[in-house]
């Protein structure tokens, strides 16, 4: 279980790396990445199964953390998921949509780190 663990943070990890990677590198013409739409599902779902292993484990779950990341996940998915589509139909990506990919996920970051 201990590895199972190991690997969704692993993997949860990269899904941050793909989400603050691919904004810091387009952050002059900012735009989203196809990376970013990947992390960004990454995120929910080895999110979603590291709380399930804290829960069935003997471990606390700071349920309010959980809560206020995940929300802020969503929205990281849904402008990520909408930045994905207008780039996909040759449309240009608004600078806010594109930022707020990056700077909510780098916001989730500090969330996990600090509190």
């Amino acid at each position: 279980m201990d590895f199972l663990y190991t690997l969704f943070v692993f993997l949860h990890i990269v899904g941050a790396a793909a989400l603050v990677g691919g904004w810091l590198a387009t952050f002059r013409k900012p735009t989203v990445l196809q990376w970013q739409h990947i992390g960004a599902w990454v995120q929910l779902v080895t999110g979603l199964l590291l709380v399930g292993l804290a829960e069935m484990g003997d471990g606390t779950v700071n349920h309010m953390k959980i809560g206020i990341k995940l929300v802020i996940l969503i929205g990281v998915l849904v402008a990520a998921v909408i930045g994905r589509r207008k780039v996909a139909r040759d449309e240009p990506v608004a600078k806010g949509l594109a930022h707020a990919v990056g700077g909510l996920s780098l916001i989730n970051i500090a969330i996990a780190v600090f509190w």
